[in-house]
């Protein structure tokens, strides 16, 4: 059975979990002279000459002391000679360009001037990785996923080194965005896989993603699994109370039990919902005077309402817990937040079982006035039990004939008149008897 059906928020805050471009010549504070020092002298990569690396240098002094714009127009004027510059020097101007409007948050640009930068033939492999890298990172960042794929086939073909989980990872959340969920999983399964080989703990928003793709494509098993090492490695208490729901939606429901209890003990229930759902369970699963409890201490600490669906949760609880003399304070509480009488009634039948007859015909009287009822005939039926009790054989006879004119109740009713009546005449016998 299918319990209490929870949805995930499958809606990642995957901005949290992008890697931004971290390629060396991006970054604020970097040292032009390292790179004009370190030239590379592999796949006939050009020099960097004295007179563009002075007037780099001069325009990434600008963009480090916070003048965006000048240093852009620096570029410029770089630019407006590039016919005579090569290939290297082009690819360190388009890089310089590129970081400063990442600086700016002008990732259009950004990624443009970069793409600039890798279209360049000869420039160093490590350049040509690194910004590819970084090409698609900032495409994620940008929301273009496609082009994410794009650049990573493009990192791909280059790359001659084992990937990264970061590779994997960037991938796998490309491929969610589009909604290519089992490709997905895939990737990011080969991300943890690695960190697993490693010895380490794989990140936890890779197995937030990895949660909410297979609850995307309804592989329910597939996202307890998830969330049961989700609540081993990182014990939080939404993942608890997520477990909790989906050991319910998987039909395990003394498992759910036990990890929503476990969640309870240590304090990690504590919205209306959590402990209503804990609540809920524990009726489920035949403990009625502890659902009772987590209810009920809810509504006094003040997380859950002081409400007539509340209240009346709490006493039918008792009811079930055979605790009707607890249950009698709720439904009175619900019933006088209530405009119906369908509490009244409760409290009526409850009344009877407890052979309080005089407030059993009372809110049996209460119930019928305010009416709004789902089965009258039972309040009918719960005034005629308590007449009868009091002696009151013609107020009872009425009462049952009333209950007589609902189907439901009908036979129940017949049986009742006929009894009251033999006993009514007993009655009458017996007083006549003793005059």
């Amino acid at each position: 059975m299918k319990l209490l059906k929870t949805a995930l928020f499958c809606s990642l805050a995957l901005s949290a979990s992008v890697t931004l471009p971290s390629v060396v010549s991006m970054l604020p504070g970097v040292n032009l002279a390292t790179a004009y020092a370190e030239e590379v002298k592999t796949k006939r990569v050009p020099a960097l000459r004295e007179k563009v690396y002075s007037q780099l240098a001069r325009a990434q002094k600008l963009a480090d002391d916070g003048d965006a714009k000048a240093g852009l127009a620096a570029l410029d004027n770089i630019n407006e000679r590039s016919s005579s510059m090569n290939s290297y020097e082009k690819a360190m101007m388009y890089n310089f360009y590129g970081f400063i409007y990442y600086n700016e948050n002008d990732l259009a640009k950004a990624i443009a001037s970069f793409e600039k930068v890798v279209a360049e033939e000869e420039i160093p492999e490590s350049l040509r990785l690194s910004t590819s890298f970084s090409l698609a990172q900032l495409a994620m960042a940008n929301s273009d996923y496609n082009k994410v794929l794009d650049f990573l086939a493009q990192w791909d073909e280059i790359n001659t080194k084992p990937k990264t989980d970061a590779y994997y990872v960037l991938k796998s959340q490309a491929y969610y965005q589009l909604k290519d969920y089992q490709n997905g999983i895939d990737n990011i399964n080969l991300a943890i896989a690695q960190s697993d080989s490693e010895g380490k703990e794989p990140k936890e928003n890779w197995l937030v993603l990895l949660r909410a793709m297979y609850y995307s494509l309804n592989q329910t098993d597939n996202v307890v699994a998830v969330l049961e090492r989700m609540v081993k490695l990182y014990n939080k208490p939404e993942y608890w109370v997520q477990l909790g729901g989906m050991y319910g939606e998987t039909g395990k429901e003394k498992q759910q039990l036990a990890i929503l209890e476990a969640a309870y003990q240590q304090g990690f229930l504590t919205s209306k919902s959590d402990l209503r759902q804990l609540a809920q369970v524990y009726l489920y699963n035949g403990l009625a005077f502890k659902a009772a409890g987590v209810m009920s201490k809810a509504v006094a600490s003040g997380i859950a309402e002081k409400s007539a669906k509340n209240y009346a949760f709490i006493a039918e609880a008792m009811i079930q817990a055979k605790e009707d003399e607890k249950s009698v304070s709720y439904f009175a509480k619900a019933a006088d937040l209530s405009s119906h009488g369908k509490y009244e009634q409760r409290l009526a039948e409850v009344y009877v079982n407890l052979e309080k007859y005089e407030d059993a015909a009372d809110a049996a009287r209460k119930a019928l006035d305010k009416g709004s009822l789902d089965f009258e005939s039972n309040a009918y039926v719960a005034l005629g039990m308590a007449q009868y009790n009091l002696q009151n054989f013609d107020a009872s006879i009425l009462a049952f004939e009333q209950a007589e004119k609902h189907k439901k109740s009908q036979r129940l009713a017949e049986q009742w008149i006929k009894y009251v009546k033999r006993e009514k005449l007993h009655a009458e016998t017996l007083r006549t008897a003793l005059l």
